[in-house]
């Protein structure tokens, strides 16, 4: 199929984890459930926050898994089998290290690029095809070993600012189109800080 029938925003469910760099996937979905005026109901079964928006007659679901990030791939698989949803039907929103604050980019394939939220989902579903992630930049700390505080730190105010901008623009430039997995492919915005 050549159309998007699930977004899925990571992140850890927590409230002390909310405003940290980890979590740019859930910031993507609530801005995006909040762009279209709708919101999220927590179905047990899916172990998450579920909720649908139409765009131009497409239905696409939202999801916002409440599970911690390494194992969000029971809660997308779940919704995915309910739904019958391929998983090269599903974008992944997800934060990424090898991009600067400011930067938001498509990527399609099969890799997870060490992202273990996204490794999680690709072990849990049986057909590894290529499928598409928005990563949302939040950069590298100075030192390598430092990656898991670095991430689980909330950003700066100004650095925070520039995501969230990056993600509006991003949502404000799909509005119409973020079905069309043609359309969605090498999009890219950047916001200098």
């Amino acid at each position: 199929m050549k159309t998007i029938k699930m977004i899925v925003g990571l992140g850890n469910p927590l409230n002390q984890y909310y405003n940290t760099r980890h979590n740019v996937g859930y910031w993507f979905i609530n801005m995006l459930s909040d762009f279209h005026k709708i919101s999220f109901k927590f179905k047990k079964s899916f172990l998450g926050y579920i909720a649908n928006v139409t765009v131009n007659n497409h239905v696409i679901y939202l999801l916002r898994p409440h599970v911690f990030m390494n194992v969000s791939g029971i809660s997308v698989y779940s919704v995915s089998s309910f739904y019958k949803i391929d998983l090269s039907d599903i974008l992944i929103v997800r934060d990424e290290l090898d991009l600067f604050p400011g930067i938001v980019k498509i990527k399609f394939g099969k890799g997870h690029n060490g992202h273990n939220g996204v490794k999680s989902i690709i072990n849990h579903f049986p057909m590894k095809n290529d499928f598409m992630q928005l990563c949302i930049g939040i950069g590298r700390p100075i030192k390598k070993k430092n990656v898991s505080t670095f991430v689980l730190k909330a950003p700066e105010k100004l650095e925070g600012n520039t995501i969230k901008k990056a993600i509006l623009e991003f949502i404000l430039l799909t509005k119409d189109n973020i079905y069309k997995k043609n359309f969605l492919k090498n999009k890219k915005i950047i916001i200098n800080q």
